[in-house]
């Protein structure tokens, strides 16, 4: 989960490009119940990156700390999925 040390990412919000400041990072999609299978991008040399599963495209900026993002609801901090009233 994200208390790993590994930045999670989501993308809500449906932006075609989300700056990150971390060359590696989990891509989770939508939030749960909605995400995709979480899943490690390594940026390595490159400065960007396509998800395979949500399209969405990681760009990475210097400027932004560790585990940041812009969006900042980009960010995931695994909140858990709401659960439905029985």
């Amino acid at each position: 989960m994200a208390d790993t040390g590994i930045p999670h990412f989501c993308n809500d919000l449906g932006v075609t490009v989300i700056e990150v400041g971390s060359k590696e990072f989990m891509c989770i999609g939508a939030k749960p119940p909605f995400d995709h299978p979480h899943i490690f991008i390594d940026l390595g040399d490159d400065d960007e990156h396509v998800c395979p599963y949500c399209s969405t495209l990681y760009r990475y900026n210097p400027a932004l700390a560790a585990g940041a993002a812009k969006p900042e609801a980009a960010v995931w901090h695994g909140e858990p999925a709401a659960k439905s009233a029985a």
